[in-house]
């Protein structure tokens, strides 16, 4: 079912489609189908400019490379929007011949075609190696149009070593990384270097799409001039810091280290093409690097030893400082001037003087005569003569001075 706009009304006014179009032969679902129903009366159809301004820097902040100037992408829902089947080629499209083929322009491809009417943009290349620079100018090329049928081609080994070099993928390894690239619609194996009237009229191309730096090859300045004066090309964006060639330079340079790398993984010097001193050399290195290894472990192990140690150690004098303080507080308190000991000692002194020293009666009582008492006698001393009780008194007083005095020597 054709769409139709109203006037004034952009894609408010569209009606129903059959959305479950699909391939006659491959059973893929039509990608315009999706599109429209995605945006069905609520987005208008995108510039190429806004579209073709997006690059990758290798200094980017963002995400795969995006600059500030991308902004922060619009947040969706949780759905799966891949495919699930690769893109078929060329040869396995059944196309309806029996239509007329006629063009559409730019500004129509633009306001939007009918579902059953996509714009058929087409886009070649080597493809070798397959990474995100071609990924993202597929990319570009999908999204020129708002209804947009992606057709990629591939150039064979033999046109491609004649023209520009040896490849790293062979040919089938190229159609089937372009074939899984979520972009692209149809795949055309054995592409043609130059892009000839009746190539575009069998696959019924609207616009080439590829970026609008002159390529020069098989002996002309820009293969795309003739495409270019026709209007039909659409021109897209490279991807700058990430190129086959790129690629290829990293492992040239680092050609030791992945040769190694390979040795390690079960790889044989033959299939490296490795030779026999190189092989030895490798394996030499090899052993060094694990030698290396180990002593930086070593030395990375003995370091956090030595940090543990220290750490301990301060903790161990730190605690000593603590005990050997508490331990002189303690002695001081106990044996110091003013010590507990002192203050035991003077109690004991006083309380064996009171012990030792009989009270005297007061002065002011009347004299009584004292029955004789045994006089106090040191160890090893002689008897006294008996005395009379004057002299006995006497005795007792001096003898009590004298034991006074001793105990306080």
């Amino acid at each position: 079912m054709l769409l139709h706009q109203n006037p004034g009304k952009g894609w408010g006014g569209q009606k129903q489609v059959n959305l479950q179009a699909k391939s006659s032969r491959t059973g893929r679902r039509n990608p315009a189908a999706d599109f429209f129903l995605d945006v069905f009366g609520m987005m208008e159809p995108p510039t190429s400019s806004r579209l073709n301004s997006r690059k990758r820097r290798k200094d980017g902040s963002g995400p795969n490379g995006a600059t500030e100037l991308d902004g922060i992408p619009p947040k969706m829902s949780r759905r799966s929007l891949g495919l699930r089947e690769p893109a078929p080629f060329s040869d396995e499209v059944e196309i309806d011949y029996s239509k007329p083929y006629i063009r559409v322009t730019y500004e129509e491809a633009m306001r939007g075609t009918p579902l059953d009417r996509p714009v058929r943009v087409y886009a070649d290349g080597i493809f070798d190696l397959f990474h995100s620079g071609h990924a993202r100018a597929l990319m570009q090329a999908k999204n020129l149009f708002p209804n947009t049928y992606l057709i990629v081609g591939v150039c064979s080994d033999e046109l491609t070593h004649n023209f520009k070099g040896f490849t790293v993928m062979n040919e089938n390894e190229r159609y089937d990384a372009v074939q899984h690239c979520r972009y692209v619609d149809e795949v055309v194996r054995n592409a043609p270097w130059t892009l000839t009237p009746e190539f575009l009229a069998e696959h019924r191309i609207d616009f080439v799409a590829h970026d609008d730096i002159p390529y020069s090859s098989a002996g002309s300045d820009d293969v795309y001039k003739h495409i270019k004066e026709a209007g039909m090309f659409a021109p897209t964006q490279r991807t700058e810091g990430i190129s086959t060639s790129d690629i290829i330079t990293r492992i040239v340079r680092d050609y030791d280290v992945y040769a190694r790398r390979n040795l390690q993984r079960g790889y044989t010097a033959k299939e490296l093409n490795v030779s026999f001193i190189n092989e030895k050399k490798y394996h030499l290195q090899e052993r060094v690097d694990k030698v290396k290894k180990r002593v930086k472990d070593v030395e990375e192990k003995s370091k956090e030893f030595v940090q543990k140690v220290e750490e301990k150690s301060i903790d161990l004098i730190q605690k000593w400082e603590e005990k050997s303080r508490e331990f002189i507080g303690n002695f001081l308190e106990m044996f110091g001037p003013e010590g507990a000991l002192k203050h035991m000692l003077k109690e004991g002194k006083g309380r064996m003087l009171q012990a030792i020293s009989p009270k005297q009666s007061p002065s002011s009582s009347p004299t009584h005569d004292r029955s004789p008492s045994p006089s106090f006698r040191w160890p090893f001393s002689t008897k006294t003569p008996p005395s009379s009780p004057a002299n006995r008194s006497r005795n007792e007083s001096s003898v009590t001075y004298d034991i006074s005095e001793d105990e306080e020597d």
